[in-house]
């Protein structure tokens, strides 16, 4: 009898020994009763023993022999072992499972393209992540660990900050090269078509088009442009040509690096007033797999 056939006709043995019925043993097992009856039939037939008396009335037709009875106990505790067995591999396995939220736009401008050196690092965490831009109970939805962009304070978790960013205007180099004129003088930068990002709300401290023309004493009336609520397709229009975007430093600077933007006026500094932090429950803080995550960022941020 090779093993997976003998594992299944233990198993039929041991629920048709607490049933004593074929029939309810086959639906816990969810086979039919035929296939129940013929397992343990080859398994006594492997043994050599008798294990079921059969009889031909009674509420109960199937009673254990005194072989059966004795064999029973061990078979039920051996059960028992493969069970728990298998519940220690599975949590294990979530154990490695790490499950980090994240904006959209971070993912895609920022930890996406570095994510390959996480895995290079720690091949054995799977990472899942929730983009999902609403507020969410770190317990009740499985999140280990976040990346949130703000003013450092959420309620009930502990915030690190990962960096800061500056605000300034960017453009692709075909819409510079028209508009080389007008881009050279601060004044009539607004007589150019500009992308207004609504991803945050102005009251949460994000820098929007009005305050940093207002900072920089630059009369603006006109609304001529985009208005876009996704950081990401802000600076997409502006790779496009369509306009002048207020990009943030940490989605915008693979793309300036990779010479689809220009920053213009590098002289004007303006600071964010808004950070990015790392953000996990305090109950999880040595957790080795939010730990191994948490490093990692501290060190990708180091080496930028």
């Amino acid at each position: 009898m090779d093993t997976p056939k003998h594992l299944n006709a233990l198993r039929a043995f041991e629920a048709t020994a607490r049933h004593l019925s074929f029939s309810d043993a086959a639906k816990e097992l969810n086979v039919t009763s035929a296939a129940v009856g013929q397992l343990v039939r080859s398994l006594e037939d492997f043994l050599g023993v008798t294990l079921f008396h059969r009889q031909t009335s009674g509420r109960h037709r199937l009673k254990l022999t005194v072989l059966g009875e004795t064999m029973l106990p061990d078979i039920q505790v051996g059960f028992e072992y493969l069970s728990n067995g298998i519940k220690k591999v599975k949590v294990k396995n979530i154990s490695k499972k790490l499950t980090v939220a994240i904006s959209p736009t971070f993912a895609t401008k920022w930890l996406l393209p570095r994510i390959e050196n996480f895995q290079k690092a720690y091949p054995d965490i799977e990472i899942c992540f929730d983009t999902d831009l609403k507020p969410v109970d770190f317990q009740s939805h499985g999140v280990d660990i976040a990346v949130r962009y703000g003013a450092g304070v959420w309620a009930g978790l502990v915030a690190e900050k990962l960096m800061g960013e500056d605000i300034f205007p960017v453009c692709s180099p075909s819409f510079y090269d028209l508009n080389q004129d007008k881009l050279l003088n601060l004044k009539k930068l607004v007589e150019l078509p500009l992308i207004h990002c609504l991803a945050l709300d102005s009251h949460s401290g994000f820098t929007t088009w009005d305050k940093w023309l207002n900072e920089n004493q630059i009369r603006y009336t006109s609304h001529s442009g985009f208005k876009i609520n996704n950081s990401a397709a802000v600076l997409q229009l502006a790779k496009d040509g369509l306009g002048i975007a207020l990009a943030r430093s940490v989605i915008a600077q693979d793309d300036i690096r990779a010479g689809n933007l220009i920053r213009l006026f590098p002289e004007i500094e303006c600071r964010s007033k808004l950070d990015y932090y790392v953000v996990y429950r305090e109950e999880c803080r040595s957790e080795p797999k939010l730990v191994a995550f948490r490093n990692w960022l501290i060190q990708e941020i180091e080496t930028e």
